[in-house]
């Protein structure tokens, strides 16, 4: 079974509807993906934007929009309670002024109905960079207990094969208390897949064969998250071979409770992590899921500005079981 379909299982046999909000209502493409979504009865989509501009897009592409909720954030019915619950969430002087100017941004709108419950998370990035979509989230949301920031996976699939590369997307040189927290939070993402976490802490050395402060913060972060979280197999600093091939683990890291079997891989920096995952997915034919954002309190998602209307679908899945095991 692919992720997304079990995720979509998952979902679909919660016990109650989702409520995913699509903070840019009037795209195309994230017409068709509501609109599917409504269709196959797996959670319950809500467009932001103009009503009658949507529904102009959705007649001219021939999309139905029966059954689905559209909120017009301009005539929004609490207005007066979402601006009260903004200030409150700021935790900054700010004025009622400028609240409703922040609200027309339908990115901090949508935050806000995660924010006060009436939506269980968001999606966005059609048409919005990645920074206009985690901004709201990070300034109105936070961070989930006991984390102090956010970081960016993606699942790596190529049928029964499943790995998870961790950040490729949010901290650019993260140290090594940076570390040890994304692969935290990498774990939660894995439970998403049913994925049984074994986390590689990656460098170019392993186990002390090169030297140099790159090395050790590695090694450090691999050392810190193994004393906080003692029951999840996790090991570094290794190279990848030693990380994934038995054979080479057994030769380069014999101690290694991983044994060369890890399927989180938690790389050094963004920069790396970023260029694996795209070589692992254009050159060994896997589906790159993501970028997943972690550590947030409430699920909010970002899109590639490239994105088909299946992306935005499995995007909203994917965001409707975050939901779901946040609530668990």
């Amino acid at each position: 079974m692919s992720i997304f379909e079990l995720l979509k299982s998952k979902v679909k046999n919660a016990g109650k509807k989702y409520r995913i909000v699509f903070a840019e209502g009037n795209d195309e493409r994230v017409l068709a993906a509501a609109a599917a979504l409504q269709q196959d009865d797996v959670l319950e989509p809500i467009l932001l934007g103009d009503t009658a501009e949507i529904e102009n897009v959705a007649n001219q592409n021939k999309i139905s929009l029966a059954q689905i909720q559209v909120v017009n954030p301009e005539k929004f019915h609490a207005l007066d309670e979402m601006i009260a619950a903004f200030i409150s969430a700021r935790g900054k002087e700010i004025t009622k002024e400028e609240v409703r100017e922040a609200l027309k941004d339908p990115n901090y709108f949508g935050t806000m109905l995660v924010k006060m419950g009436k939506a269980d998370g968001m999606v966005s990035g059609a048409a919005h960079s990645t920074a206009e979509t985690v901004r709201p989230a990070l300034q109105l949301i936070h961070t989930a207990a006991g984390m102090s920031r956010v970081s960016g996976s993606f699942i790596m699939e190529r049928g029964e094969e499943k790995y998870l590369f961790a950040d490729c997307a949010i901290n650019i040189a993260p140290d090594a208390k940076t570390l040890a927290e994304i692969a935290y939070q990498s774990v939660q993402t894995a439970k998403l897949a049913d994925i049984e976490p074994r986390v590689a802490f990656l460098s170019f050395s392993t186990k002390g064969s090169a030297k140099g402060e790159m090395v050790t913060k590695v090694a450090e972060a691999a050392s810190l998250f193994q004393k906080q979280h003692p029951d999840i197999p996790a090991d570094g600093e290794l190279q990848f071979d030693a990380a994934f091939v038995p054979a080479v683990a057994a030769k380069k890291a014999p101690d290694s409770e991983l044994k060369g079997r890890a399927n989180i891989f938690i790389f050094p920096e963004l920069q790396s992590g970023n260029i694996a995952y795209k070589i692992t997915q254009r050159l060994g034919n896997f589906t790159a899921i993501g970028p997943i954002l972690q550590g947030i309190a409430q699920p909010v998602n970002d899109l590639s500005r490239g994105a088909s209307s299946d992306d935005i679908y499995h995007m909203a899945v994917l965001t409707a079981a975050q939901a779901l095991l946040k609530d668990k």
